[in-house]
């Protein structure tokens, strides 16, 4: 993974996609910056932040992925492997469906997942430091050129998506205490069903994860 470190920026997500329509396609490459001033989160809103925050996204070729891994959850699959990495290095963080990160009962970052032909896109933005009292942050110190190379290498060991689930769907119960956003309604995950593709059942309508 080839990283390309910016001092400020207003979005990695759109910078990398208008990077690649302008440069092409030739391997897997990451933007990162220290100043994010107009991140893309999901539905259209932003994530934005403080300098001292993560702020990433990177791009590869969707047949660089494990095959098992339905293309619908890969944002699951990308949040996953981070919360892998920050576990390992202590940190309580855990993962409500279907790609925010959360420490106790406060949102501290998400993910947001886009393909364009052959290509995946994805973007990471987390708390590291603190933003407001509406947000959480990181529950450890982490240095950010370090916390991506485990994450890269987290990535390039291709763990199964029947792993990943696996672990994940432990953790899902959690989820069930709050609310997502479908249809553009906040609708209670108390009573959805996770099916092993990542895609929930909620009031009989299947509901997957991308975006």
């Amino acid at each position: 993974m080839k990283i390309i470190r910016l001092d400020k920026v207003d979005s990695t997500h759109t910078y990398l996609k208008n990077y690649i329509q302008t440069n092409s396609y030739n391997y897997p490459l990451c933007i990162v910056t220290d100043l994010q001033t107009n991140g893309v989160g999901s539905r259209g809103n932003e994530w934005t932040g403080k300098r001292g925050n993560l702020f990433f996204s990177f791009v590869l070729d969707k047949n660089l992925l494990v095959n098992d891994l339905p293309i619908q959850s890969a944002s699951i699959y990308f949040s996953f492997l981070l919360k892998k990495v920050l576990k390992e290095n202590a940190s309580k963080l855990w993962l409500k469906w279907p790609n925010d990160f959360y420490i106790g009962d406060k949102k501290i970052g998400g993910t947001i997942t886009n393909i364009s032909k052959d290509l995946i896109y994805c973007g990471i933005g987390l708390n590291l430091i603190n933003v407001s009292d509406e947000y959480g942050n990181l529950d450890i110190e982490a240095n950010i050129d370090d916390l991506l190379k485990e994450y890269f290498n987290k990535l390039e060991e291709k763990i199964s998506w029947k792993q990943i689930f696996s672990e994940f769907q432990i953790e899902f119960e959690h989820s069930r205490r709050f609310r997502a956003t479908i249809n553009n309604k906040k609708v209670s995950l108390n009573d959805a069903i996770l099916n092993d593709d990542g895609s929930i059942e909620l009031n009989n309508e299947k509901v997957f994860s991308l975006r």
